[in-house]
């Protein structure tokens, strides 16, 4: 399963490449990072059907994660994947926003990487 990383923030490369290890290294995960939304839209264009989760942070410079998902869910190839936004504001109005603009999912920070992969499993990836 291909999944597409969006978010600005250094350290969240690394700390996805720990938390997947296993699933990386048995070639059942493949972890592509993108650090912001024109980022993540050139990466699905190269892609094409290959990323099938997008895992996007709301607050970045130069696209947002909710432009992003908006372009996502409203490309003229669908079925796109699914995408799951993380942020720090869990609030209701961030979830109900998120959801109407086609979010899969809302996760809040600090991340809850359990929570995560069983969302992955659920849409195809079996974790260990």
């Amino acid at each position: 399963m291909k999944v597409l990383v969006v978010d600005d923030e250094e350290d969240v490369q690394l700390l996805f490449q720990q938390r997947f290890r296993k699933e990386i290294r048995s070639g059942e995960l493949n972890l592509i990072f993108a650090t912001n939304g024109l980022d993540a839209l050139s990466v699905l264009g190269k892609e094409k059907q290959g990323i099938q989760l997008v895992l996007s942070d709301i607050n970045m410079p130069g696209m947002s994660g909710i432009d992003l998902l908006r372009k996502i869910k409203t490309s003229p190839n669908p079925p796109g994947p699914d995408v799951i936004m993380i942020t720090a504001y869990g609030d209701e109005e961030n979830r109900f926003h998120c959801k109407s603009l086609g979010a899969d999912e809302l996760l809040s920070k600090p991340l809850d990487f359990n929570v995560l992969k069983e969302l992955i499993a659920e849409r195809g990836l079996s974790p260990s």
